[in-house]
């Protein structure tokens, strides 16, 4: 980098980051929001309406989302609340360069592979009681596609800071004069 000049705020690198951020916080806000609203007022199979159908529909790959079970509530409201809030934060640090954006990057990645632990590894435990993995549909794009990609985008914005954070490391370091 030449002395003087600020390298650009938008890389191709950068609008990727952006636009993962903003599909994480669309994503979560307009599906997960809605499904902690009718744990809350009832339960999925009970609920009518457009979302209450999506879930009704992932509930036959995964019954827990039917019927509000407290372990799955608990993990979508603080996916709503505490992710939602961090992916909106992470949006705002990169477009404005912030210093702290590979912490909250970093920090919201690994709340959302705790999630997807969470959610799943109980279950697997005791050989996937409320799992239907009888076809296809169900275990391909329901089970492993719908929730890979919360593993995959994050682990590709761990990898983007990893290698940000290692970039910026590697400058020399200027003497204390």
């Amino acid at each position: 980098m030449a002395e003087g000049k600020e390298p650009a705020l938008f890389t191709k690198v950068t609008v990727y980051s952006l636009l993962a951020c903003v599909a994480q916080f669309a994503v979560g806000f307009v599906f997960e929001g809605p499904f902690v609203y009718m744990s809350f007022i009832g339960n999925v199979a009970t609920s009518d309406g457009l979302l209450a159908e999506l879930w009704k529909e992932y509930g036959k790959a995964d019954e827990r989302w039917l019927y509000s079970d407290p372990a799955i509530v608990s993990l979508e409201l603080l996916t709503v609340v505490l992710d939602g809030s961090l992916a909106l934060l992470l949006v705002y640090a990169i477009i404005k360069d912030k210093h702290y954006r590979h912490f909250v990057q970093i920090t919201l990645c690994v709340c959302e592979f705790y999630g997807g632990w969470m959610t799943f590894c109980p279950d697997w435990l005791f050989r996937s009681p409320n799992l239907n993995t009888s076809n296809w549909l169900y275990l391909w794009v329901y089970l492993v596609f719908f929730n890979g990609i919360w593993v995959v985008v994050p682990g590709l914005l761990l990898w983007q800071s990893w290698r940000d954070l290692k970039r910026i490391h590697q400058y020399p370091k200027k003497k204390n004069r």
